[in-house]
C-alpha cells in the first residue's frame, strides 16, 4: 500500500512561466523524495513599467511517503 502527500510551494523565474515550474520542481527534489507528480495551481506575474519582471507559479507537489518500518 502506498500513501501520497502533498505540498504546496511558489516558485519563480525571470524567463517563463516553465522555467519556474521546472525550478520549483528541481528545488523540491533536493529534499522531498518519490515526487510522483505536480499540479500547477496559479500563475502569475510581477510587472515593472508595463513589463513582466518575474514569472510565478504555485505548485502542488505530490509525493509518496517512504517505509520505514522494519
Amino acid at each position: 500500500m502506498a500513501v501520497a502527500r502533498v505540498t504546496e510551494i511558489i516558485s519563480s523565474s525571470k524567463e517563463s512561466w516553465e522555467d519556474a515550474a521546472r525550478q520549483g520542481l528541481s528545488r523540491a527534489a533536493k529534499t522531498l523524495r518519490g515526487i510522483t507528480g505536480l499540479e500547477i495551481i496559479r500563475q502569475n506575474a510581477k510587472v515593472v513599467n508595463g513589463r513582466i519582471q518575474e514569472y510565478r507559479v504555485e505548485l502542488r507537489i505530490t509525493f509518496v511517503l517512504e517505509d520505514n518500518q522494519n
